[in-house]
């Protein structure tokens, strides 16, 4: 499953994505990734989260990132849920059409039952039309 945070940047995405992953740790039964762009938030994750700094490793494009994900998804069968901050950054997919990408994750979210929380920074009417009904927080 996909659940999306949409708006442009500078409104308030990460706050809320941060407050929504720290409320869900009390109440998941299994394991909780945090994906983002550097390891700012370190200290604003309760610390049952797991951080991923995706600069850290060599992605560089859209399909990598999805090699990337399913790498983490293969070595954690506990796995429930995973947020993606700055998603168009760590997905490397600034100025790129998103739609691809997203239908993989869809595909992945199902097979694996895994909950996918993307903060993106796009106007919800900017998603691709089957994405934008996955909105839960336009901001």
């Amino acid at each position: 499953m996909i659940q999306i945070i949409a708006g442009n940047k500078g409104n308030g995405k990460t706050k809320y994505l941060l407050d929504k992953v720290n409320s869900e740790i009390k109440s998941v039964h299994g394991n909780i990734v945090y994906l983002d762009k550097n390891a700012k938030h370190m200290y604003e994750l309760n610390n049952k989260v797991r951080l991923i700094d995706v600069s850290e490793y060599m992605v560089s494009n859209a399909d990598e990132f999805i090699g990337f994900i399913s790498g983490i998804i293969s070595q954690d069968h506990d796995l429930e849920q995973m947020y993606l901050d700055s998603f168009l950054k760590v997905a490397k997919l600034e100025g790129a059409d998103v739609s691809v990408t997203l239908d993989k994750l869809a595909v992945i979210g199902e097979k694996y039952q895994i909950t996918f929380v993307l903060s993106i920074s796009l106007d919800p009417s900017e998603l691709p039309e089957n994405m934008q009904d996955k909105v839960i927080v336009s901001l």
